[in-house]
């Protein structure tokens, strides 16, 4: 028997490291003789992009199984951000692969990120998979099922400038009830030199505002009571109502899906510095269930490297960023992502990069080494010169960094009390629930039979770790 490693979850999240993914169960249960299996890696996008490819089987005679060895659909949702999770996708063909070979009328998909720069490799040369289809083309997996049922390997990886998928309601993969993502957007229009993403999810292109609207109804009245608002860029939303013939900004849907009801709490990721604005911070500070958390990727401290990483602001205008965040909404948690070890970093522009979290004072952050990917501008135009061990060395030091900013971060928090929302069971033992406060800070806490998930309570924080809150309820 093969170990179950986890479905429909990202076994890959962007985080410090790729962490196996928990399993989830499927909101919804379809009578078939037809079962697929899906795994997510990377970030919350792909993730989302999931629950769309499962709404689409599901609408075409096919239920979610957590037994791989029983599927007669085995899918894997790809991520080219990083070699490590590229690394971790052919380890999971080869498995898939063994699954095949026990009961050879399995299917097997690869979607996502990776579909359009390894199509070939994965369909002719290595004949892991039957079918192969890229981030806006999965409306088009029925069709390459019914090809790869007929003998035929096949591939759809064209990108579009239209499909956002804001007709499909999203099967939701996580089984907690109580959180939910909404993607906004698709693509992006950045060309940051190291990122992969405008190559393989193309242009940008924005939902309109009612089906987003519409969608967060829909989670609220399930029971769902946060929504993490999704996008590449979000501050780049723009959407035209053909009505009024008005542009909505991001601020405008950040009000509208806060409308939706004060006991939605909504969150974004992920804002650009270069984009977001006093309008959508002053829309935060406005509404209570907009939560005091904002994700804004520095990448590096210097402006040398951000110019070379074709960031499009400098150091200062960063800062300038996050002074107006701490102005507007005095408090609010504010995380990170960092690349160390780019091309040409010196020694001084890594403590550069150091200083400015010490500054910033980040809740947390995303830390990477640079990982050269190919088809990026950075391959193109940069040597990736600077020796691993470097690299694995300026991480290990700014994860230390980061490990003692979070800790003095939590540390404070003791003797406060915060709002939290109850997600679900603490992972360490079933006789604590597991919540966040508005600042997206994990919190344990010991359960009460009058409580369940989706339910706010008020938590007296008594002790702290560098990752999570403990305390116990009060007012309850």
């Amino acid at each position: 028997m093969l170990e179950n490693k986890g479905i429909f979850a990202p076994h890959a999240k962007q985080v410090d490291e790729a962490k196996q993914g928990e399993v989830f169960t499927c909101d919804t249960s379809n009578p078939t003789d037809k079962h697929f299996y899906i795994e997510s890696y990377g970030c919350a996008m792909n993730f989302s992009d999931s629950e769309i490819v499962a709404s689409i089987l599901s609408n075409n005679g096919y239920s979610a199984t957590t037994d791989i060895e029983s599927s007669d659909l085995i899918l894997i949702n790809t991520c080219s951000i990083r070699e490590k999770a590229e690394d971790k996708v052919r380890k999971r063909l080869r498995i898939f692969d063994k699954v095949k070979r026990a009961k050879p009328d399995t299917m097997i998909g690869v979607l996502g990120c990776m579909a359009e720069r390894l199509k070939t490799k994965f369909l002719e040369e290595e004949k892991l998979v039957d079918f192969v289809v890229g981030p806006d083309a999965y409306r088009d997996i029925p069709s390459l099922i019914t090809s790869a049922e007929e003998g035929e390997r096949s591939v759809n990886v064209l990108l579009s400038r239209e499909e956002t998928y804001a007709d499909i309601a999203p099967v939701r993969l996580n089984s907690n009830g109580v959180t939910g993502y909404i993607s906004i957007m698709r693509g992006c229009d950045n060309m940051c030199s190291f990122c992969v993403v405008p190559f393989t999810r193309g242009r940008e292109r924005s939902r309109d505002l009612f089906s987003i609207i519409s969608e967060a109804q829909d989670l609220f009245d399930r029971g769902y009571r946060e929504v993490t608002l999704l996008g590449q860029n979000v501050d780049s939303y723009k959407w035209s109502n053909p009505e009024t013939n008005k542009a909505v900004t991001f601020a405008n849907l950040l009000e509208q899906v806060a409308l939706v009801n004060p006991l939605l709490r909504v969150r974004f990721s992920t804002s650009h510095p270069k984009d977001i604005t006093n309008d959508v911070l002053h829309t935060i500070a406005k509404y209570k269930n907009i939560c005091d958390y904002i994700h804004l990727p520095a990448q590096s401290g210097s402006t040398r490297i951000l110019e070379l990483m074709n960031r499009t602001y400098t150091r200062e205008w960063y800062q300038e960023r996050i002074n107006a965040i701490n102005r507007i909404i005095p408090g609010c948690a504010i995380s990170s992502d960092i690349i160390t070890g780019f091309c040409t970093e010196t020694e001084a522009e890594h403590q550069e990069t150091i200083d400015l979290m010490k500054w910033a004072k980040f809740s947390l952050t995303y830390k990477f080494y640079y990982s050269e990917r190919p088809g990026t501008l950075a391959e193109r135009k940069y040597e990736d010169d600077i020796p691993y061990e470097v690299k694995k060395r300026r991480l290990a030091e700014i994860v230390a960094v980061q490990l003692e900013i979070s800790k003095e971060h939590n540390d404070r928090d003791i003797g406060k009390t915060f709002e939290v929302l109850i997600e679900g069971d603490s992972k360490k033992s079933k006789d604590d629930f597991k919540g966040k406060n508005s600042h997206g800070k994990l919190i344990v806490f010991p359960k009460s039979q009058n409580l369940s998930p989706g339910d706010y309570v008020q938590v007296l924080i008594t002790d702290a770790t560098s990752a999570t809150l403990k305390g116990h309820i009060v007012n309850e």
